[in-house]
């Protein structure tokens, strides 16, 4: 009942109100004479007569005045709203809220002066006194949280005490406010931090005045930094902070140091390009005082639902010590890195990708701005560039074109394919019914066509981007039209028979011959088209073979199932003679040989020799059904015993001597819940050896050995442990994937000097960090173990060794919610002698982060310590101090 009285007096009151406008604009009541029209007759009216209008008072000119509310007020309070008609206020009091135009305002009290058209809000007292619902004030996309606000519907202006405000990563806290419009602000006594609790951060910058223009710039007086509420002598006279919402351009302040062999040192100073919103560029350069120095180019590119991208560009001149000193040297290393992604829903028929990595072999080892490890031992560094296109046809038509590096570290040589140009027109079944299941021999009949052309270069670090990279240039094109069919026979054994046609073209082959005069043979390369065309056969038959062995369902090992895939196979490829020339070894005319001339080629040539091969093969699945631990679970456990453990050998029919194959044996497993990863593998040789370690036509159990002779066998373990049940695994930093390094920190974690923001933590961490406060934390300690174990052995020559027997582990532990430590060690025990080791200490300190690597060990021994702000707007607030490792330059 109270309610609903409320709702009646309120609208008699705006009904008063709009009475009171309507009084208050009449003028003092005047006679008007208004003359009588002369009245027509009836029966003669016309059409002008009808529509002309008979009243000719004109409409009141006098303009009426606006109403007090010049938009809709919604309002909401938890314990009463009150108007006072005579004041012109509307007080909201406890979870107040009010919406009117484009303000939207949360406090515990409101009173809103609809004459005045202003504003108050504030806090309220709870049952014990204390302060409670602060104001929260939204205006468009701005957002303030103070103590009390003061605000002017129509002037904008306004007057806040204690503002809180965020702009980007900013947060903001003023004193006095004082708003002039919709974009300046002035404040007095304001901090402004980038810690998440802006009422006690853990550092702020106190400026005694600013002026602040939303998401677009903070200008400042005089400022002083304070640390845990502790004024510093870091200060400055006035101050410009950049707030747009968007990338802006700026200058990026180098780290400052000294080095033992280069002297002082400038290093990732630059400046930053924010060129639109689709893609950057940042350009960084070192000196050194001692004349070394560096530049780079990055560049990030991103378009939504189209693609991303990056580009990396790195040169750097090096000098070591100075000239007449006898360590002097000098090196000049670059590397170039470009990552391209297509969205797949931009074009489904076409797809355009990039992953290259290449540059000078030795660059990640003699970097001055890498302190890389895994990616210094990284020996291979690989690139590939590639489009496709689907064409829908019928049949479809592939088509793709890709460019390849391939560069080796330690040998410095490169290989390159530009381009490959390949296409193939998908399977056609002729025989096959348009509708129904193609059964049987010849409805399974189906054959493609396939097209490749490359153009491959092989050269050196030192030739590479020089004119004589191409003279060793080899080209080819190669066809191909395979022709297969399957069916089944006996109703188990699946048979599957195939033909296959190839062709390949040359535009350069080559001639050999006996030069007298030199008295050696030579080669001679010979310019011109030319081909050759091979063809072959082969067919299999497989089956399936399912056993079970059952040992009761009261035993804890309930059954074990064995899963058999024989299989055996033959191939023919018939001898190709007549691509083969003889030419004479000396001048003697009694000693001759044979060649082809296609043999450089980059297919290779066609083969002389008849080849009959029967291929045999064996793989082998083991599966355990167990009883679970679980009481309540009637369905037992299924355990992987065995994922495969495969044999296979050949024989060739065709041969007149060691006609059989060595056999070779892979196997893999998984235990403990998949934690740990078992691969193995072996080469049994059936043929022996004779005293120079040459294989003989003669079976080793017939020459007083085995029935087999293992030449080489390998293992590798990967076993990953973690307090979270092997949730939690070492990441390796993005830096480190991109140069090529492991994926797993077992070679040390990277760090890539011009960005220091790189943390042991993880977002994961990050959100958990409040919840992980407040918990007895030693009861719950996070921690991963990552171990990797590696064996080989060979005995190709009666050698009969272990010629690889390593172990190298990499594990994180969070000592408390804040402080991780981790580290990266292994043990070889050929070499007998501990691996490369990095220990890697973080201290999380909220909006800080503190960070100590250090490599004990030669030839890589190093360290450094880092601490400075996390937030990108502050980064250049930091303090860097390493010892890189010193560099051997080649």
């Amino acid at each position: 009942m109270r309610t609903n009285l409320f709702h009646i007096v309120l609208l008699s009151i705006f009904l008063t109100l709009g009475n009171f406008e309507l009084q208050a604009q009449e003028n003092p009541s005047k006679s008007i004479s208004i003359p009588a029209a002369k009245q027509k007759d009836s029966l003669n009216l016309g059409l002008k007569d009808v529509i002309k209008p008979a009243d000719t008072v004109k409409n009141d000119t006098i303009k009426k005045k606006k109403t007090l509310l010049e938009g809709i007020v919604k309002r909401k309070a938890k314990k009463y709203e009150k108007i006072d008609q005579k004041k012109k206020e509307l007080t909201l009091y406890d979870e107040a809220e009010l919406t009117y135009k484009d303000i939207e305002l949360k406090a515990g009290i409101i009173v809103f002066n609809y004459e005045k058209d202003e504003v108050y809000a504030g806090r309220i007292k709870d049952s014990l006194g204390n302060y409670t619902q602060n104001p929260v004030f939204k205006q468009g996309q701005n957002v303030i949280e103070p103590d009390s606000i003061r605000f002017n519907t129509k002037t904008k202006k306004a007057l806040v005490w204690n503002s809180r405000t965020q702009q980007g990563e900013f947060r903001v806290k003023a004193e006095v406010s004082k708003r002039e419009n919709d974009s300046v602000y002035f404040m007095r006594n304001a901090r402004f931090t980038t810690s998440e609790n802006i009422d006690d951060p853990e550092y702020y910058f106190l400026a005694r005045k600013i002026k602040f223009v939303p998401k677009k710039k903070v200008v400042t007086g005089f400022t002083n930094m304070v640390i845990a509420d502790v004024p510093t002598p870091i200060a400055l006279p006035f101050a410009y902070f950049p707030m747009s919402e968007k990338a802006v351009s700026g200058f990026v302040i180098p780290t400052f140091g000294d080095s033992a062999q280069k002297g002082y040192y400038f290093q990732n100073g630059g400046y930053y390009f924010a060129l639109s919103d689709y893609y950057d560029l940042q350009v960084l350069g070192d000196y050194y005082t001692n004349g070394s120095y560096a530049f780079r180019f990055e560049s990030a590119y991103a378009k939504r639902y189209n693609f991303n991208g990056r580009v990396n560009f790195r040169f750097e001149n090096q000098i070591n010590s100075e000239k007449g000193f006898p360590d002097y040297a000098r090196s000049k290393q670059y590397n170039i890195q470009w990552f391209h992604a297509q969205d797949t829903k931009a074009n489904p028929n076409s797809r355009f990708s990039a992953s290259v990595n290449l540059g000078s072999s030795q660059y990640f080892r003699q970097s001055l701005n890498q302190a890389n490890i895994g990616s210094s031992l990284n020996n291979n560094l690989s690139s590939s560039v590639s489009y496709s296109k689907t064409f829908q046809t019928v049949p479809l038509v592939n088509f793709s074109v890709t460019a390849t590096h391939s560069q080796n570290t330690n040998t410095e040589e490169i290989d390159m394919t530009l381009p490959t140009v390949q296409a193939s027109v998908d399977r056609v079944f002729p025989f096959a019914p348009k509708n129904g299941i193609k059964k049987g021999i010849i409805k399974n009949i189906n054959f493609q066509y396939n097209f490749r052309g490359e153009n491959r270069i092989h050269t050196t670090d030192s030739l590479f981007f020089k004119p004589g990279m191409f003279d060793t240039a080899k080209n080819g094109i190669q066809h191909s039209i395979p022709i297969s069919t399957n069916f089944k026979v006996f109703k188990y054994f699946s048979v599957t028979a195939a033909t296959a046609y190839n062709e390949v073209w040359y535009f350069k082959t080559i001639q050999k011959e006996f030069n007298p005069d030199s008295n050696k043979v030579e080669t001679t390369p010979v310019n011109g088209f030319d081909a050759y065309r091979t063809y072959n056969f082969s067919s299999s038959i497989g089956t399936t073979i399912y056993g079970t062995f059952n040992f009761g369902n009261d035993k804890k090992i309930q059954a074990i199932r064995h899963v058999m895939r024989p299989s055996v196979g033959y191939t023919y490829l018939p001898s190709f003679d007549q691509y083969y020339d003889t030419y004479a070894l000396d001048n003697t005319g009694t000693r001759y040989s044979e060649y082809t001339r296609f043999e450089e080629g980059i297919y290779g040539g066609p083969s002389n020799r008849t080849s009959n091969r029967i291929g045999m093969s064996l793989s082998n699945t083991f599966e355990a059904k167990m009883r679970d631990k679980d009481e309540t679970k009637t369905e037992p456990k299924k355990v992987m015993l065995l994922n495969n453990l495969n044999f296979s050998t050949t024989y060739d029919v065709a041969a007149d001597s060691l006609a059989w194959s060595p056999l070779a044996i892979s196997g893999g497993t998984q235990f403990f819940d998949n934690k740990m990863n078992l691969n193995f593998g072996a080469s049994l040789d059936p043929y022996a050896v004779d005293n120079s370690g040459r294989r003989i036509d003669k079976f080793n159990i017939d020459n007083g050995g085995s029935l087999f002779r293992m030449t080489s066998a390998n293992m590798t373990i990967n076993y990953v442990l973690s307090s979270e049940d092997g949730k939690t695994k070492g990441e390796s930093s993005q830096q480190t994937v991109l140069n090529g390094g492991r994926t797993d920190d077992l070679f040390g974690r990277g760090t890539d000097l011009s960005d220091n923001r790189q943390s042991l933590f993880k977002k994961e961490d990050e959100k958990n960090k409040e919840k992980k406060d407040s918990e007895f934390y030693k009861l719950k300690i996070p921690w991963n173990l990552t171990m990797a174990y590696t064996l080989t052995y060979s005995n190709v020559n009666r050698e009969n060794e272990i010629v690889g027997n390593s172990l190298m582990m990499s594990g994180n532990i969070d000592l408390t919610p804040r402080w991780k430590m981790g580290f990266s060690s292994g043990y070889d025990f050929v070499q007998k002698g501990i691996s490369f080791t990095q220990l890697r200490f973080e201290r999380d300190l909220l909006s800080w982060r503190m960070s100590f690597n250090w490599v004990p060990i030669a030839p890589y021994t190093n360290w450094g310590f880092f601490i400075g702000i996390k937030s990108s707007v502050l980064s250049d607030i930091k303090y860097d101090k390493r010892s890189l490792p010193d560099r051997t330059l080649r």
